[in-house]
């Protein structure tokens, strides 16, 4: 892993980035611009938030709106399905956070 983990804003319309790196607490590079902290681990294709977001605010990756914050983000942050509802997937919020596995259907 790089000294510095990098990531990488895909369109300039979007509030989010995606970790080029896996990233511990600390900064992130954005390929290009400045640097973020980083406020807790986050793995490689990962996104984290460029600016603070509230609660109910669009987040858009790709220049496409994508879904929404559940509850405030602050910029560093991890964006992902513990804080953040799906456009196009309405169990998003259903979700194990770590592994994507649904958690309202049970397996025998």
């Amino acid at each position: 892993m790089p000294s510095t983990p990098r990531c990488f804003r895909v369109h300039p319309a979007d509030n989010v980035a995606t970790l080029l790196d896996d990233a511990v607490a600390g900064e992130a590079q954005l390929v290009g611009g400045e640097t973020l902290p980083i406020h807790e681990p986050i793995k490689l294709g990962h996104k984290i938030a460029l600016s603070d977001m509230a609660a109910g605010q669009t987040i858009t990756k790709f220049g496409v709106p994508i879904g929404h914050a559940s509850r405030n983000i602050g910029r560093g942050e991890w964006v992902h399905l513990h804080n953040c509802e799906s456009n196009f997937d309405t169990r998003s919020g259903g979700l194990d956070l770590h592994t994507g596995a649904a958690t309202d259907t049970k397996y025998e």
